[in-house]
C-alpha cells in the first residue's frame, strides 16, 4: 500500500508544528549544506532551504509517491532523491553534512542504537543533528492499533507480524548523542494535542501513517474487518466528543561544536 500525500497532508497544520519547533533549534552558523532524511513531499525541506538560504540542501525519501510532489520545490540549492536512510548510510557517499535533519521519519527505521551513531558519523566538524519522532509507545491510537493486531482473527491476517516501535528512552538517546561527540544536547518530549469532533477524524489521522504497514499486509476484505474493529476501539477509548488526543513527540538536537 503506497503512501498517500493527500491523506498525509490532510492534517498538515498538526504535522507541521513539530517541524517548526525542531527548525528553531538549528543554528545557521557555518551551515553550508544539509540533508533532510524522510523528506516526504519536500515542502518542509523547501522551508528549511529558504530559511538557511546560503546552504545547499538535499532531501531523500523511499516513497516515489511522496517524492513525485517534490519537483515543484527543486532549485539550484535544493534537490531530491529516492533513497532510504539505510541506503544513505550504506552508500559510498562519504561527504560530511553541516545539518542532518529528520522530521517524523526515523520511527520507521529499526536499531536506533546503531542508526544514530551512523548518522552522527556523517556530520561535519561543526555539524548539527535535529530529529523529531512520534512517541508511538505512549500514544493511545498506536497502543490500540498494536493491541488489535495481536488479537484473532487479525493476528492470523498479519501472520503474527506487528510493528514494534524502535524508539529508545530519553536517557538512551542522551547517552548515544554524548558518546558520539555531540554537545549542546536538547531532548524534549512535547504533547501536540489533536482536537477531534468524532472517531473518523482520529482514524483519518493515523490512517495516513502508522496504519499503512498493517493494511498493506491484508486483503481488501481483511482490511475492511480490521478498520471496522479499529474504529470501534477508538470510539470506546474516547468516551465523549469533542475529544483531545494528547499526541506525544520527541525532539532531539545536538551539535559537534562545544
Amino acid at each position: 500500500m503506497a503512501w498517500d500525500p493527500e491523506k498525509y497532508n490532510q492534517f498538515k497544520n498538526i504535522r507541521y508544528q513539530p517541524f517548526f519547533d525542531l527548525m528553531e533549534l538549528i543554528s545557521g552558523n557555518d551551515l553550508k549544506n544539509g540533508i533532510d532524511i524522510g523528506c516526504g513531499t519536500g515542502e518542509q525541506t523547501s522551508i528549511l532551504s529558504k530559511k538557511f538560504d546560503e546552504a545547499k540542501f538535499s532531501g531523500i525519501d523511499p516513497s516515489p509517491e511522496m517524492l513525485a510532489k517534490s519537483k515543484v520545490f527543486e532549485s539550484n540549492n535544493l534537490d531530491f532523491k529516492q533513497c532510504s536512510v539505510e541506503d544513505f548510510l550504506a552508500s559510498d557517499d562519504r561527504r560530511n553534512w553541516d545539518l542532518i535533519f529528520s522530521n517524523a521519519a526515523l520511527q520507521w527505521s529499526d536499531n536506533h542504537e546503531t542508526l544514530f551513531p551512523g548518522l552522527i558519523a556523517h556530520l561535519s566538524e561543526h555539524g548539527q543533528l535535529a530529529v523529531q519522532m512520534p512517541v508511538q509507545k505512549e500514544n493511545l491510537l498506536n497502543k490500540i492499533l498494536m493491541e488489535l493486531a495481536q488479537e484473532k482473527p487479525f493476528t492470523d491476517f498479519l501472520h503474527g507480524w506487528k510493528r514494534e516501535s524502535p524508539l529508545l528512552s530519553i536517557d538512551a538517546y542522551a547517552q548515544i548523542m554524548f558518546d558520539n561527540g555531540l554537545h549542546k544536547i536538547q531532548i524534549i518530549q512535547k504533547v501536540y494535542p489533536i482536537i477531534a469532533d468524532n472517531t473518523e477524524k482520529l482514524f483519518d489521522f493515523i490512517s495516513g501513517s502508522s496504519l499503512i504497514p498493517y493494511l498493506e499486509k491484508m486483503s481488501p476484505h481483511e482490511q475492511e474487518l480490521f478498520v471496522t474493529a479499529y474504529k470501534n476501539r477508538i470510539q470506546k477509548a474516547f468516551k465523549k466528543f469533542p475529544a483531545v488526543y494528547a499526541f506525544k513527540r520527541l525532539l532531539l538536537y545536538g551539535c559537534k561544536t562545544k
